[in-house]
């Protein structure tokens, strides 16, 4: 059974870094693509990073390229979003993705709050 469990979010100051987290269950995270996606309130979910699963090359959002940062680590089974010089703008719900045997799956998300 496909799991996402994310973790790490809380309310930070501008400026301030985050590393939120994601352990999967059910796959491994080196075998399928995995993103990280955010959702603010009265907008649409917004595609922020991703990481191949074949050479583990990342593809980020315009919103937050330079300053997140996606990983995995195998060994643990998790894929990372380091987030860094965080805005007002980046406060969101994110919610970690997976693309599992031909069906997105997500995780319950985890709330970032950044105070100006």
């Amino acid at each position: 059974q496909v799991k996402l469990v994310e973790s790490g979010g809380g309310l930070v100051q501008a400026g301030g870094s985050l590393r939120l987290s994601c352990k999967a269950s059910g796959f491994t995270v080196n075998s399928k693509a995995t993103g990280w996606f955010r959702q603010a309130p009265g907008k649409e979910r917004e595609a922020i990073a991703c990481i191949s699963s074949i050479d583990g090359r990342t593809y980020y959002g315009d919103s937050v390229k330079g300053r997140f940062t996606i990983s995995r680590d195998n060994a643990k089974n998790t894929v990372y979003l380091q987030m860094n010089s965080l805005k007002p703008e980046d406060t969101a719900v994110y919610y970690c993705n997976a693309l599992v045997r031909g069906r997105n799956y997500w995780g319950r998300g985890t709330q970032v709050t950044v105070s100006s």
